[in-house]
């Protein structure tokens, strides 16, 4: 599959590169942020996937979050896509900035306009680590993935549908239980139906509840300040408590004063790399 280069800057002794191409899941052109350390000049490194959260594209993470140190100090190629199909000429999938654009919640749409494009978790669990480990020097049995808000629902998800798949994952500011939350009630109604068993099966703290069990270490960071957890939009409370349940281990960092923007990311980004490469690089 062709790959356009955009754009490619030299960041702490590697590369921040974004590329374009046509996905085939999508039916679209998609863009993706893709960083190379310096050991990706000589070897075969680790791959740690970000997804971003509502209103984002690929460039939101690469430019705010900070990331780049500590991705090449421990030599991992980060891989951060867009958040949602582009120009699909969808009636309304420009009209609310939670629903359509920048809002394709990690989900395979069931329904009508939507099914064709909306296929965000086959892309990113499925199209793009197949499209990186074809034409990048990734070790294809070395992932983990991390996000935030809508993005890490979708880490979450991702990690707890795929066993074994992915090496570790952690979460900032993550929509917990959106089949409770407006958010995903409006994403999972539009995109799934109304049939609420449906919405179950993108939902981490039902996914949890399913769950057989998990080797996972899972890292949570929320700050208290956050305007989206006290409006009841993240419910962090109820998948801890499924985890506990489940004795599925679980970090989780309440952090004073932080609110849910990327001033909070970058406070504890280097934290989240080093969690993930403790295992990738294990």
């Amino acid at each position: 599959m062709a790959l356009k280069q955009i754009s490619s800057n030299k960041c702490f002794g590697g590369l921040q590169k974004v590329f374009e191409h046509d996905s085939v899941e999508l039916k679209c052109k998609m863009k993706f942020a893709i960083y190379l350390p310096p050991k990706a000049e000589t070897g075969k490194c680790p791959a740690l996937y970000w997804l971003s959260g509502l209103t984002c594209t690929e460039q939101n993470f690469i430019s705010k979050s900070g990331y780049h140190q500590a991705a090449s100090e421990h030599g991992l190629v980060v891989i951060a896509p867009d958040t949602s199909p582009r120009g699909c000429n969808i009636k309304g999938e420009d009209e609310t900035w939670d629903f359509g654009t920048g809002a394709g919640f990690y989900v395979d749409a069931t329904e009508d306009p939507w099914k064709t494009n909306y296929r965000m978790y086959s892309y990113v669990t499925e199209e793009l680590p197949q499209l990186i480990n074809t034409n990048f020097p990734v070790d294809p049995q070395k992932m983990s993935i991390f996000g935030h808000s809508m993005g890490g629902h979708g880490a979450l998800i991702c990690a707890l549908k795929n066993p074994g798949k992915y090496k570790s994952v952690s979460a900032f500011a993550p929509i917990c239980n959106p089949v409770l939350c407006p958010w995903g009630k409006k994403a999972f109604s539009g995109y799934l139906g109304t049939d609420q068993s449906k919405w179950e099966a993108y939902d981490a703290t039902h996914l949890v509840k399913a769950c057989p069990g998990t080797q996972l270490d899972i890292l949570i960071d929320q700050g208290k300040d956050d305007q989206f957890l006290s409006d009841g939009q993240l419910l962090p409370d109820n998948f801890i408590a499924a985890c506990t349940e489940k004795k599925i281990p679980v970090v989780f960092r309440l952090q004073e004063g932080y609110d849910h923007s990327y001033y909070f990311i970058a406070t504890f980004i280097t934290n989240h790399i080093r969690h993930h490469a403790k295992y990738l690089n294990a």
